[in-house]
């Protein structure tokens, strides 16, 4: 429960600390599906126009877009568990915010609460490069994709939390559940302090930070990685905050908007088991470009119909598609620093990934309620159409990348 001065090479201790952010993205990251299948459905009952309806979870990531460079700094400084205990502290007092918000029907409330969700979900978002600090570079994939198997437990455990809770506080919609969230957070802050991460070597006066950002970015690696990141997790936010608007307006019940959610964050977690045995296997690029494929075709099936079954097949494909797409980009990220690099390169990674999902999460509600009018499968459509350029752009880049390699690796034999 203490944390060392220096990062080592550790896998033992690496082991240990995969075994925390595991159970910390299982049991934390359940306020996620939580508010992502509710935010949408009491901005919509709160707002002041259904234009603004997904405007709470448009928030959550726009927080998460500034907080991502700061929190990176500040565990660069004071160690991962300063940054991830401020996590789950803003989340704790978002949801008891959200709880105020819904029984004084303040949607200003309800945005100061998803607000600071957003703090906890950047955090979170580094529970994947904490599993890397003392791993060797063999184990480096599959620490990266156990952790992100926690998720497992939040997609089980976020939908029932939503409809065990979501009445408990009747006639008060859904206050149960963000209450349910307060205690998540309160348990998580107990779960955290057995966390053994290594506190970042003090940098001497005149010391090196590695190599500028600006030098940084202009590496191949990086800005490929980076973008793919960007793209993978933006067009899978881009559809699921959109989901439970289109499934309820499609006359479905806010039950079936869970089961679904449920299920597409289970597609998004679960191949996090054998995720990092196939990139070691089969590269980085392969498993991204896998990743693109997958959304592509979620938006295929999404355009197909709107039938539940295809609700579900289109959710279960956008997550296979994330996880092959985000948990492939970050193994590129990691391959592409050095340990003096790490908190610039990671912090400024998370700041531009969720700099676009904020812009994909806010076009989602204007797409839906904007461009649809009213019309929930005209608004639906235009979501999914919108992936196409995004997609193209992020194949694009990675094939030039890849012939680009093999070009190299050729002409160095």
């Amino acid at each position: 429960m203490t944390e060392m001065t220096a990062p080592l090479v550790d896998d033992r201790r690496t082991m240990r600390n995969v075994a925390v952010l595991v159970a910390s993205q299982g049991l934390m990251g359940a306020q996620m599906p939580v508010v992502f299948v509710l935010g949408g459905l009491a901005g919509q009952m709160l707002a002041p126009s259904p234009l603004y309806a997904t405007a709470p979870i448009s928030v959550i990531v726009l927080v998460s877009m500034f907080s991502a460079p700061v929190l990176s700094l500040l565990m660069g400084k004071f160690g991962r568990r300063a940054g991830f205990l401020t996590g789950v502290i803003a989340g704790g007092i978002g949801a008891a915010l959200s709880v105020v918000a819904l029984y004084q029907a303040s949607f200003a409330l309800l945005i100061a609460g998803h607000a600071l969700t957003g703090i906890y979900m950047s955090a979170q978002g580094f529970y994947r490069f904490a599993a890397t600090d003392t791993a060797s570079e063999a184990l480096r994939p599959r620490a990266i994709s156990w952790v992100m198997a926690g998720g497992l437990i939040s997609a089980i455990l976020g939908p029932e939390v939503v409809k065990l809770f979501g009445g408990a506080l009747a006639p008060i919609p859904f206050a149960g559940a963000y209450l349910a969230v307060v205690a998540i957070n309160a348990l998580g802050v107990i779960l955290l302090l057995f966390l053994d991460a290594p506190r970042p070597p003090q940098r001497a006066p005149g010391a090196s930070t590695g190599r500028p950002l600006r030098v940084i970015l202009t590496q191949p690696r990086v800005y490929t990685a980076i973008l793919c990141a960007m793209v993978s997790y933006a067009l899978m936010n881009l559809m699921m905050t959109s989901t439970p608007l289109a499934v309820v307006g499609c006359g479905f019940g806010t039950g079936d908007a869970a089961n679904v959610v449920k299920y597409h964050v289970l597609a998004m977690f679960g191949p996090s088991f054998f995720t990092g045995s196939l990139i070691a296997r089969f590269g980085a690029e392969k498993i991204v470009a896998i990743g693109l494929a997958l959304l592509g075709a979620a938006g295929l099936v999404a355009l197909s119909g709107v039938a539940l079954g295809q609700f579900y097949g289109a959710l279960i494909l956008l997550g296979l598609g994330w996880n092959f797409g985000f948990i492939g980009a970050t193994a590129m990220l990691t391959s592409a620093h050095t340990a003096e690099e790490r908190a610039k390169v990671q912090g400024l990674n998370d700041f531009l990934v969720f700099g676009l999902v904020t812009v994909a999460s806010f076009s989602s509600g204007l797409l839906m309620n904007g461009v649809g009018a009213g019309d929930v499968l005209l608004g639906w459509h235009a979501v999914n159409y919108a992936m196409i350029p995004f997609l193209a752009i992020a194949g694009g880049v990675l094939i030039a990348y890849m012939i680009r390699t093999r070009l190299s690796a050729r002409a160095a034999s």
